[in-house]
């Protein structure tokens, strides 16, 4: 590794807090606009819509990758507890404070999937599928770079691994298939 570049572990990091610094500055935007109670509500729902609602690992992403690479956490450990959290926030604004949901097209997109079981939540379900099998095909990535025979891991994992890229794929595609088809766009 040359002197130039940064250690993986600290690229990662550096990521992460870059990360976490735009989620910080999108609360103080919302706080400044609302208030502090709301700005930070809205900020929690919007990042509950890219776990709840896209069919891969982004806003989980942001603690998945850094916990597997520094403390060597299953990526799929982490987002089942990025999952629960953000369906927690989602129950907590729902409950008391609702008003949240007003404040941005996202927020209020959410509220609209939420509320609306039929067919709404099956952009949760396939958003959920697909999140999930993002995150195995990562987890089994680390596992491979650090894998002492690769050669005889590729060999005997490679068909199972295609068939579930074609599975995530599909997933893709009903997701948006389903999405064109309900009319959720920004504009309502």
């Amino acid at each position: 590794m040359s002197a130039a570049q940064p250690h993986p572990s600290r690229q990662v990091l550096i990521k992460f807090c870059a990360l976490l610094g735009l989620l910080f500055g999108y609360f103080l935007y919302l706080s400044l606009k609302y208030d502090f109670a709301t700005g930070g509500s809205a900020a929690l729902i919007t990042w509950s819509f890219f776990v709840l609602c896209t069919p891969v690992a982004d806003a989980g992403f942001l603690l998945d990758f850094p916990l597997r690479l520094l403390f060597g956490v299953r990526m799929v450990v982490s987002e089942i507890a990025v999952w629960a959290i953000a369906i927690a926030v989602n129950l907590w604004a729902l409950m008391l404070a609702p008003h949240a949901y007003d404040t941005t097209v996202l927020t209020q997109l959410m509220q609209r999937i939420l509320t609306t079981p039929y067919p709404y939540w099956g952009v949760i379900v396939l958003s959920g599928l697909g999140t999930f099998l993002s995150i195995r095909f990562g987890d089994e990535l680390m596992d491979v770079l650090h894998h002492r025979d690769r050669a005889f891991f590729f060999k005997h994992h490679f068909k199972h691994e295609v068939i579930l890229f074609v599975f995530f794929l599909a997933i893709l595609l009903g997701y948006y298939e389903l999405i064109h088809s309900l009319g959720i766009s920004p504009e309502g």
